[in-house]
C-alpha cells in the first residue's frame, strides 16, 4: 500500500483524486435533483419517490455509505491542495503570477466549499436525520415543506446553491484539465456545457424553498 499513499499525498494525485470525487458527486446530484423535483408535484408524489428508495433501503445505505467517502474524500483533498497552493503562493513568484494563473472562482474554492458543507451538516441534520432515525418516513414531505416555509433556511439554502453552482462551474471545468481534455478546440465547449450544468442545478435546487416559501398554498 506504499504506492497508493505515495501517489495519494503526491501533487497529481491529489488533483486526480479531487476529480474522480468531483465527477461521482456531479451524476449524485443530478440524480438528486430530479428526485427533489417530485416536490413540484405534491405529497403523493414525492413520498411515491420517497417509498421507490424506502423499498430498496438496503442498497440506498450502501450508496450512502459510497457517497460519504466519496464526500470525505473530496473535502480532504480539496483542504490538502488549497493548502499546497497557499504555501507555493507565498513565493514570490506565485504571487506575482497569481492573477494570471487563477481566477476569483478558483482562489475561493475552499470558501465556497466550506459554506456547501456547512449547509450539508445542516441539511443532514435537518431532513436526513430525522427521516432515518427521527420517526416515521411518512412525515418527510412535511418536515420537508415546513422547513422551506422557513425564510432563514430557505434563503440559507438559496445562497448555498447559488456557491453551489460556482463550485460545480469550476469544479467541472478543473476536472477535465486535470483528465487532459483540455484541447482548445473543444475547451469552449467544455466550458459551456460545465457552465449550463451548474446552472441548471443551482436553479433547480433554489426553486424549491423559492416556491414554498413564496407561491405553494397562496394560489
Amino acid at each position: 500500500m506504499g504506492w497508493f499513499w505515495k501517489f495519494f499525498n503526491s501533487s497529481i494525485g491529489k488533483k486526480i483524486f479531487m476529480a474522480v470525487t468531483g465527477v461521482l458527486l456531479i451524476l449524485f446530484i443530478i440524480l438528486h435533483l430530479i428526485g427533489n423535483l417530485t416536490l413540484f408535484w405534491g405529497e403523493k408524489a414525492f413520498m411515491s419517490y420517497a417509498g421507490t428508495l424506502e423499498t430498496f433501503k438496503p442498497i440506498v445505505r450502501v450508496i450512502e455509505v459510497i457517497l460519504a467517502a466519496v464526500f470525505i474524500l473530496h473535502i480532504i483533498n480539496g483542504v490538502r491542495l488549497w493548502y499546497s497552493n497557499k504555501v507555493a503562493k507565498s513565493k514570490d513568484y506565485a504571487v506575482n503570477a497569481k492573477s494570471k494563473n487563477s481566477d476569483i472562482f478558483s482562489r475561493t474554492m475552499i470558501w465556497s466549499g466550506s459554506i456547501i458543507f456547512i449547509f450539508l451538516v445542516i441539511h443532514l441534520q435537518t431532513i436526513w436525520y430525522p427521516n432515518n432515525f427521527g420517526g416515521s418516513s411518512e412525515e418527510l414531505y412535511s418536515i420537508v415543506t415546513g422547513l422551506f416555509a422557513n425564510a432563514v433556511y430557505s434563503w440559507f439554502y438559496i445562497i448555498a446553491m447559488v456557491l453551489l453552482g460556482f463550485h460545480l462551474n469550476h469544479g467541472f471545468q478543473s476536472a477535465f484539465q486535470t483528465f487532459g481534455w483540455n484541447h482548445k478546440k473543444y475547451f469552449s465547449l467544455i466550458q459551456l456545457v460545465g457552465t449550463v450544468y451548474s446552472i441548471i442545478m443551482a436553479a433547480g435546487f433554489a426553486s424549491l424553498p423559492i416556491y414554498f416559501l413564496y407561491f405553494h398554498g397562496r394560489g
